[in-house]
This record gives structure tokens, C-alpha cells and sequence, in this order.
């Protein structure tokens, strides 16, 4: 039968429902447990018990009829057998299809092979699908269609629930950490009138009442820091940035972040604070030390390496001298590589897509990546030791770029020069750039104490932990492409 067919009956159905005087789609229910609750305290509970799910198999026997509910939670079987209950009821139930929710009620028992299974005195409808539910291995194959129809993937397939439910336990976990840390926090607006604090085409839109055009964010970056220059000296923000990009395996346009800011602290020390908190988080949410990802066994027990910007280049794709190359020189590098390289890029940027396609995806064990040039980030402090350099890291780990932090830029001046320096480039065709933002400069020249931030990716960090292979596989309900008709 097509699905129109089975809509179809299902419509005759829901009409002979409420020709017997009875609501397919009744208002209240009750619910004594949730099902994995019952499975969990089976022997104890002796009373009846109401319990609410969706059917998922029915297996009929002449005068009994068993069936499968699920609630979300957990799974039991029902049995429902003529001679027990009202004729009414019992040929009531010809009326279900799979995938129909129910509210059940009766006694538990075991049956014959043990299993645990409640054997159903009265039941009444909750609500009546009109679709069929795919099958479990043929009905959902095509990737695309998975992501537009989340629902069903979350119900036919049960690992997918699990990655998801990992992904929040995750998150609260990581907060949680935080929390106990003395962070505390904070939200920033995600409608801003400059996308700044970081390098993205923004998403831009506008206020009817204010008639003023805005940004959705990039990065919550220059507003955290604002708070730290008000006073705050540990904060951070878990949120959705948006960036007008591609879409690959690695990226979605809208994204999820946590951005994390000390005053006070260096980029050495929140190093060593992530590093911490990272080992924290597996051991409390997978409790071991080790994770397999990919082919490769993940070590978080070991100190985490840390290796040079231009030492990583130079290993991986061979650049011998990275910070001596002229532009031209590492621009004709690039291309041998089969990297584009557009006119208005500059050495910085090219040494970076040089970086991203060839050597990060080599750098497996957790490593920072440490001491990048000066044009690679304008919001981060110089070195001391090394003005051309900044106190810059990312944490890379089965090959994934999971962390970006540094020293924060706290010199007012030196920050009007390098947004002067962007300016320049964006003149020259760089979308990604924003223009120079001279309230977070004015908020700067009252004085902003030393500190260091991060941001961590968080689909990119549970891509990694649930050794998955595509963004989207960690986002419930990721951007696609229209469905042509």
C-alpha cells in the first residue's frame, strides 16, 4: 500500500473511533512510572500501575493479543487476552496501528520465557498516527532524509538517540565543572549591530522599529571581554554563533560554543586549566581514561604535547622556513599543494588553509598548537620574548580543532592598530573581516586586566568523543538544502 493508502485507512479509522463515543486524541493521561522505572523496580511493584508509550510491534494470537510500548525511556511488552477483559475493549484494539500512542493499565508478570511484560486490564488511545513508521533496517537508509525527518531517525534508530542524549549529558557535565570552578554564567546578545570577534561572513538582518540593520554573532568574544573590563574576572557562555559559510563535514552555519574568559590568567595557565577540566569531563562521563576514535586510541591520562605554529608546518607539509617566506613564496607553496589562493589573501591566511588541509588532520594524540604570527589573530597579546609572535594556542585531537584560546589583547593602542590593519584588509576584499568596533576600543581605554580566553567547539567536541565522522550527525536539525519537489 502507497502511504496515501495507509493515511487513508487510518482516517476511516480514527472516524469508526469516534463513531464508539471515544476521543482518539483525548486531553488527559495517567502514568504510574515511566517504563524504564517499572523494568527497574519489576519485582517490587505488586499494585496496578498505569503506564503510556507508543506502540512499536503487535503480534496477534487468535484470543490474546501481545504488543510493544515504549515511552522514550524504555521498552516492555503488553498482553491483552480476550477472555480478561470487556469484548468492547478487545476488538477495540483492531483499531491500532503501530506507532499509535496508548494508555494501558494492569498488573505486572513474567510470562514463560521471563519476560517482563504487563498484562493490560483497560487501555484507552492517547493519540492515532496516520503515518506508518519506516522499518527498523530498510525504511530510513538515504542520509539526507534522516536529517530532515529527526524524529524518525530518533525512533527507529536507537544509537542516534544515545549520541544525542550523550551530547547534553556532555554539556551539563562540562558546566557543571565550570560552575564548581567559581565560574559563573552569562548570556550576550546574539543580535549585534558589528560581527566581531572573529574572522566569519556574518548573517545579517533587520530591526523593523529601530530601522538599524544587525548581525546575528560570529563569536560572543569582544562582549565577554566588556565584562571582564566591568568587573568580572571568571566567566563564560555556552551559545549559538552563526557564520555565513560552506558546509562540510567539519562546519554547519549555525553552531554551538563556550566561550570561557579568566582575568588575571595567561594563555600557559588556561592551558593548563582546559587540560584539566577536558580529563575531568571524560572521567565523569565515559569514567576511563582512554577513548577510541577512528582507528586510534585517544589518550587523555598523558600530559597533552605541545608543539610550534611554524615547527607543525614545517613537519607536515614541508615549509622550512614559514616565518622567513615571502607571501609569494608560500602562496606558490599553497598551489603546488592544490590549495586556492585568492589575490586579496594574506601570508597569514594562506599559511592557515596550508595548515588546515595538511597538517591537522596528521595530529591525532591531544597537542597544542602554540605560537602563531601576529596578523593570524588581532584580539590576541603579543609574546614578550617574541613580538612577531602571539600567545595564541589550539588544542587539536584526532585531527579536529577542538580549542582556540590566547593571552587577550589588553593594549587599547595596539588594538586600534591591528583593527586599523584589518580595515586594510577588508578594502582589499576580505568579507570575513569585520570593521573596527570603537565601542569595545572606548570600553578598552578604561582599563582591562590581563586575562586569557578560549572557545570550544562543542559539535566538535562531541563529534570527537562519540567518534563521529559528520557534523551533522551531532546536531538534531541541521541546515540541508531544499528538497526538490
Amino acid at each position: 500500500m502507497s502511504i496515501d493508502e495507509i493515511r487513508d485507512e487510518r482516517l476511516k479509522k480514527i472516524k469508526e473511533i469516534e463513531d464508539e463515543g471515544i476521543n482518539p486524541f483525548p486531553i488527559s493521561s495517567e502514568r504510574s512510572f515511566s517504563v524504564a522505572d517499572v523494568l527497574k523496580n519489576f519485582n517490587k511493584i505488586k499494585k496496578g500501575i498505569y503506564l503510556c508509550g507508543r506502540v512499536m510491534a503487535v503480534r496477534s494470537h487468535g484470543g490474546s493479543v501481545f504488543f510493544d510500548i515504549s515511552d522514550g525511556t524504555e521498552k516492555i511488552q503488553a498482553y491483552l487476552k480476550k477472555d480478561d477483559v470487556e469484548e468492547k475493549i478487545f476488538n477495540l484494539f483492531q483499531l491500532v496501528d503501530i506507532g499509535d500512542f496508548l494508555e494501558v493499565k494492569g498488573k505486572l508478570f513474567k510470562t514463560k520465557r521471563g519476560e517482563k511484560t504487563i498484562k493490560v486490564s483497560q487501555w484507552k488511545f492517547l493519540a492515532k498516527s496516520l503515518r506508518p513508521l519506516p522499518e527498523k533496517w530498510h525504511g530510513l537508509q538515504d542520509v539526507e532524509e534522516r536529517f530532515r525527518k529527526r524524529y524518525l531517525d530518533l525512533l527507529i534508530n536507537p544509537e542516534v538517540k544515545e549520541r544525542f542524549l550523550l551530547r547534553s549529558k556532555i554539556i551539563s557535565t562540562l558546566r557543571t565543572i565550570l560552575l564548581k570552578e567559581d565560574f559563573i554564567e552569562v548570556e550576550t546578545p546574539i543580535l549585534q549591530p558589528l560581527a566581531g570577534g572573529a574572522l566569519a561572513e556574518p548573517f545579517t538582518t533587520h530591526h523593523n522599529a529601530l530601522d538599524i540593520d544587525l548581525n546575528l554573532r560570529i563569536a560572543p568574544e569582544l562582549y565577554l571581554k566588556k565584562l571582564l573590563i566591568g568587573g568580572f574576572t571568571k566567566i563564560f557562555e555556552i551559545g549559538k554563533n552563526f557564520r555565513n559559510e560552506g558546509i562540510d563535514i567539519t562546519h554547519n552555519p549555525e553552531f554551538t560554543m563556550m566561550e570561557l574568559y579568566e582575568a588575571y590568567q595567561d594563555a600557559r595557565g588556561l592551558r593548563r586549566f582546559i587540560e584539566k577540566i577536558l580529563r575531568e569531563l571524560i572521567k565523569r562521563v565515559f569514567k576511563k581514561k582512554e577513548l577510541k576514535i577512528g582507528e586510534n586510541t585517544i589518550n587523555f591520562a598523558k600530559k597533552f604535547n605541545e608543539v610550534g605554529y611554524f615547527e607543525i608546518l614545517k613537519r607536515y607539509a614541508l615549509v622550512i622556513e614559514p616565518e622567513k617566506e615571502t607571501r609569494d613564496g608560500i602562496a606558490l607553496r599553497a598551489k603546488q599543494m592544490g590549495i586556492k589562493v585568492e589575490d586579496f589573501e594574506t601570508k597569514e591566511k594562506i599559511l592557515d588553509n596550508i595548515y588546515k588541509k595538511i597538517c591537522k588532520p596528521k595530529i591525532i594524540q591531544p597537542t597544542f598548537i602554540i605560537d602563531y604570527p601576529v596578523g593570524a589573530s588581532p584580539l590576541a597579546k603579543r609574546k614578550e620574548d617574541n613580538p612577531q609572535l602571539i600567545d595564541r594556542f589550539q588544542l587539536v585531537i584526532g585531527g579536529l580543532e577542538i580549542i582556540n584560546g590566547f593571552s587577550e589583547l589588553n593594549d587599547p593602542i595596539d588594538q586600534r592598530e591591528r583593527f586599523k590593519e584589518q580595515d586594510k584588509a577588508r578594502e582589499r576584499g576580505e568579507k570575513e573581516i569585520s570593521p573596527s568596533d570603537e565601542d569595545y576600543l572606548e570600553a578598552m581605554e578604561y582599563g582591562m586586566p590581563p586575562a586569557a580566553g578560549l572557545g570550544i567547539g562543542i559539535d566538535r567536541l562531541v563529534m570527537l568523543l562519540t567518534n563521529t565522522q559528520n557534523i551533522r550527525e551531532v546536531i538534531l536539525f541541521p541546515i540541508l538544502r531544499p528538497k526538490e519537489e
